[in-house]
């Protein structure tokens, strides 16, 4: 069930723009966060159970998840284990009444965002889940940011992916041109080109998208023919 204080069910017209997903056995517990976050205007998703969970269909927006350790069937590391396999990266805040140092260092090491011990302090919980959106959200942007890059480089054409991995390597095209065996005029036409496509403003620029991308020395290079 999502709650939502901006979105209410008769104007469902309008998107959310994030949620927190609770999952929590005990409905006194549930109840009571969901309030919470309500109360400063997060929209909210209530589950009793990692089945239900499972059988939602969430929006794909921002999204951080508030987690009890212990729960009946699937527990939440099972379920923090799962997501990671399955590639979700949903920030993830546990809690739990029994929690001790092992299991919080478990949770951490395994890419938890945070691990609460009831009773927690409602700031506590807040800054959570303010700080699990934010990261969510961060997150996205720099998908959507790799994702451009990538469709930029791969519109390159092999001599210009060359050129690119020559230049963000710190070569001069005179150096470059020696490098391809090629005129140095023909390296600065190829070099525009490549600028042009990857809409880079400045070579600073082009290496950081070839740092996103992952390329580095001489795996950026594709062997060409003049």
């Amino acid at each position: 069930m999502i709650l939502s204080r901006s979105v209410p069910p008769a104007q469902s017209a309008k998107p959310l723009t994030s949620l927190v997903v609770v999952i929590d056995d005990e409905t006194e517990v549930r109840d009571s966060l969901g309030n919470l976050l309500l109360s400063v205007e997060f929209n909210v998703a209530l589950f009793s159970s990692i089945q239900d969970f499972q059988k939602a269909k969430l929006p794909d927006v921002p999204t951080c998840m508030v987690l009890d350790v212990r729960l009946p069937g699937a527990s939440g590391f099972d379920l923090q284990s799962h997501l990671s396999r399955a590639g979700e990266r949903i920030p993830i805040i546990f809690m739990t009444g029994y929690g001790d140092i092992s299991m919080s260092v478990r949770a951490m090491k395994a890419g938890a965002m945070d691990f609460l011990t009831k009773p927690f302090r409602d700031q506590d919980m807040l800054d959570a889940v303010t700080e699990g959106i934010a990261r969510d959200r961060q997150r996205r942007s720099d998908d959507d940011e790799l994702q451009a890059i990538r469709a930029l480089h791969t519109g390159l054409t092999p001599r210009e992916k060359e050129v690119m991995a020559f230049v963000t390597s710190g070569l001069l095209n005179k150096q470059i041109a020696g490098k391809m065996d090629l005129q140095e005029i023909t390296v600065k036409i190829h070099r525009g080109n490549m600028m042009r496509k990857m809409a880079a403003r400045s070579v600073a620029d082009l290496v950081r998208m070839a740092q996103a991308l992952g390329l580095n020395g001489d795996s950026w290079r594709t062997k060409t023919t003049v």
